[in-house]
């Protein structure tokens, strides 16, 4: 399954897709924070390269400053990105564990 077809319709998506972007740019954006987050899941989904450079070492820590820079309620907005992270990874394993079962695999 191509990285498109893998991402397509997942709660998430279009943060995820932004955070590969960046990552790749070297930007260091909330999107990229979250994907930094969940890296160990998109590497061993083959969604991020496994020698990806210039991932930040404390992704969580840094989300939360950009957050407080964009003012607000930075609190509110860390732990509803975080739920919607998680959305993303537990759609994701689901998606995988359905293509290893169409593909014949066992797990």
């Amino acid at each position: 399954m191509k990285r498109d077809e893998l991402l397509e319709g997942l709660p998430g998506e279009t943060l995820i897709r932004a955070g590969l972007s960046d990552l790749a740019a070297g930007r260091r954006t909330v999107a990229a924070c979250l994907t930094a987050i969940a890296s160990p899941r998109l590497r061993r989904a083959g969604l991020l390269p496994s020698h990806a450079a210039g991932l930040p070492a404390e992704p969580e820590r840094e989300l939360y400053a950009l957050l407080r820079q964009e003012g607000g309620d930075a609190y509110g907005r860390y732990n509803a990105l975080l739920r919607e992270l998680i959305s993303f990874e537990q759609a994701l394993d689901r998606r995988l564990r359905e293509q290893g079962r169409a593909s014949g695999e066992k797990k």
